[in-house]
This record gives C-alpha cells, sequence and structure tokens, in this order.
C-alpha cells in the first residue's frame, strides 16, 4: 500500500492571506483520489503562533497565517465531509502539524509531528504520492525531504495548489528531472 501526505490543505492558502490558484480544485482533486485509491492518507498542517519569525509583522515575508485555532489554520472540511473510508478522514492519529517553533521556518511536511510526539517520516511507507498546497514551497520541500531519504516518489499535480503558474510548471519539471513521477495531469 502507498503513502499519501496532504500538505497543508489548510483555509489560509485556499481562500485566506496565503490564497493560491488551483486550491479549492486541488483539494476536490485528493479527496478524488483518496476516495479511489487504497491509500493510507496523512495530514500536514502549518501551526503558528502569532509570534512567528516567518511573519511580516515579525521581521519575516510571509502574511501573517495558519495561526493556531484559527479558522485559517483549518483543514479544509470537505476532507471531513468527502472521504467515503472514515480511516483516510483527517483525525488525531493522522494530522501532523509543522512550524510550531516560531523561530524555525519548516516548509517541508517530513518532520511534522502528531500530538502525540509521532514523527511523519516514520510513518510513511517506500513509496509515497504528494499532493496539497502549495506546489513551490512546502510540497516541493516535502519531496525533496523525501527523495534524499531514498523514497520513491510520486506527485499527484492535478492535487496541488501554487502561488504562480510559471512558477509551479518549472517546479513539476525540475521534479520530474529529480525522478519524481508526476501523475494525475489534467
Amino acid at each position: 500500500m502507498k503513502s499519501l501526505i496532504v500538505v497543508d490543505c489548510q483555509y489560509d492558502f485556499i481562500d485566506g492571506t496565503l490564497a493560491c490558484e488551483n486550491a479549492e480544485k486541488a483539494v476536490l482533486n485528493i479527496i478524488d483520489y483518496i476516495n479511489k485509491n487504497d491509500v493510507d492518507v496523512y495530514y500536514s498542517m502549518d501551526w503558528h503562533t502569532k509570534d512567528n519569525k516567518s511573519f511580516s509583522e515579525n521581521g519575516g515575508i510571509w502574511p501573517v497565517h495558519c495561526v493556531q485555532g484559527e479558522r485559517g489554520a483549518m483543514l479544509h472540511d470537505d476532507l471531513s465531509k468527502l472521504i467515503i473510508n472514515s480511516s483516510q478522514r483527517p483525525n488525531p492519529e493522522n494530522v501532523y502539524y509543522k512550524g510550531a517553533n516560531d523561530k524555525i521556518e519548516e516548509y517541508s511536511a517530513y518532520s511534522a509531528k502528531t500530538e502525540s510526539g509521532v514523527v511523519l517520516n516514520e510513518e510513511v511507507v517506500e513509496k509515497v504520492v504528494v499532493s496539497g498546497i502549495a506546489s513551490e514551497y512546502c510540497v516541493r520541500e516535502t519531496v525533496l525531504a523525501l527523495l534524499d531519504d531514498g523514497y520513491e516518489v510520486q506527485l499527484l499535480a492535478s492535487g496541488v495548489g501554487y502561488v504562480d503558474d510559471s512558477d509551479h510548471l518549472k517546479n513539476l519539471e525540475d521534479l520530474r528531472d529529480r525522478g519524481v513521477d508526476v501523475i494525475g495531469t489534467d
């Protein structure tokens, strides 16, 4: 069985302060993929406090986003409503948090942890499909970390949102060149 990592399908990246292109459609395509495939699903979430150093008001480059407990930090509701198999829906055992340390920029979901401290990279199997938001940042860094550790990686292209179309396409090409199997292209 394959592992599917769903990176940061949170409202701030869908319709909030860092809304990405194709984000809403990507969520629906991820749900469709989950409902049609026998995969173990792992969700990552950006999980910041208001003091996070990546925020522009704190000296970083990003607007305030994914603040713990606020709507923008929540996973898209359809992930809980439209996924048929309840074990594949977000739950405490398959939701992994990253970016909780306000002093460290953490794009990759590779070392994200559940509330109980389980690390994502210790749970996924050798063959991993990656999806989510945003293609050029957190999705890319998650894929690169998996590759560096020897995983066989597929990228569900129809299941990614992106900041910029041109940069997204460059990212897909670069990941292909690195050996990633890009699947689900429209």
